[in-house]
C-alpha cells in the first residue's frame, strides 16, 4: 500500500522553486505554471507582500534577471 501525499500548492511549488540556490527566471516560473509573465511577476509580487524578501539578479551575459528568496517570513510554513 502506498501512501499518497497531497498535492502542493502552486504557491509552495512557488517557494520552493525560489529558495534553490539559483533561483528562477520568469520565463521558466511561466512555463511550470502555465502563467502569463505578467501573472508570473503578481504572484512574486504577492510573496514579497506576505513577508518574503526576494532579490534579482541579472546575469552578466544579459540573460533574463533571476529571482530568489533570500529570507522566508516568521510565520511562513
Amino acid at each position: 500500500m502506498t501512501t499518497q501525499s497531497k498535492p502542493q500548492s502552486k504557491k509552495a511549488q512557488l517557494i520552493r522553486m525560489l529558495s534553490r540556490k539559483s533561483g528562477a527566471d520568469v520565463s521558466a516560473i511561466s512555463e511550470k505554471f502555465g502563467w502569463l509573465p505578467h501573472t508570473t511577476r503578481a504572484a512574486l509580487s504577492g510573496l514579497r507582500k506576505s513577508g518574503f524578501e526576494l532579490t534579482s539578479e541579472k546575469p552578466g551575459n544579459g540573460g533574463p534577471s533571476r529571482y530568489r528568496i533570500v529570507t522566508n517570513p516568521v510565520d511562513a510554513t
